[in-house]
């Protein structure tokens, strides 16, 4: 997230999850993506952040709070119910997509704590009865580890075509492009560790400092200097 805008996280309860907090200081803010789905609490109502395929820029007035889960690559689908493919670059109430009723008991239960993120994170982790998949497990490691879609799909024994359909149901776009996210977002953590920027596109993948910045560009609008200062 870029835009000097307060933010804080931690562990959550959901395994792979972290539970974050901003309050808005009136200012854009700039949300990269990251892989992830997000259930996010804003001034007592509840809202679901689908995968973005590209940075999705948003301002709200001085003072707006936020809480929310951010699930792990892959892991939201199962608990809402519904296929990441279907949330892609979207913002959705959560009534939406779970009975009206079910959704405002969750929002009326924040909304009425005294910590509001503790809330959330405690009734996510109850609500939470998703099993482990280990194809998403296993496609998320490989993806990070650089395997090629042909060996990631045949180690898992599915067809390349099947592999993408399981990826757009649990991340909302190919393994391709979970790549393309899943790298710059790792780059970009170097980069911030104070790393020269050709150091780290050599150490995260790309063919070179050029190859880096277009890619940071195409998916955040910027290039990296810039979401850097």
């Amino acid at each position: 997230m870029s835009g000097g805008v307060p933010y804080r996280e931690r562990v959550a309860r959901v395994p792979g999850a972290v539970v974050w907090t901003r309050t808005a200081d009136g200012e854009s803010a700039r949300i990269l993506p990251d892989g992830c789905m997000d259930l996010i609490w804003v001034e007592g109502e509840l809202i679901v952040a689908g995968p973005d395929t590209k940075a999705y820029d948003g301002t709200s007035e001085a003072g707006t709070r936020y809480v929310a889960v951010r699930f792990a690559p892959g892991t939201a689908p199962g608990f809402l119910g519904v296929p990441a493919k279907e949330l892609v670059d979207s913002r959705v109430d959560l009534q939406e997509l779970w009975s009206a009723g079910k959704a405002r008991r969750l929002a009326d239960r924040v909304s009425r704590a005294g910590d509001p993120a503790l809330a959330l994170d405690e009734a996510v982790a109850t609500l939470y009865d998703v099993p482990p998949d280990g194809v998403v497990r296993h496609v998320v490691r490989g993806v990070r580890r650089g395997i090629g879609v042909p060996a990631l799909a045949g180690s898992v024994g599915l067809s390349e075509r099947q592999l993408y359909r399981r990826c757009l149901d649990a991340f909302g776009y190919g393994p391709k492009m979970l790549d393309r996210v899943l790298r710059m977002n790792l780059a970009l953590d170097r980069a911030r560790a104070g790393l020269p920027l050709a150091e780290v596109a050599a150490r995260t993948g790309y063919a070179d400092q050029a190859h880096f910045t277009r890619d940071i560009k195409a998916l955040t609008g910027v290039p990296p200097r810039i979401l850097l200062a």
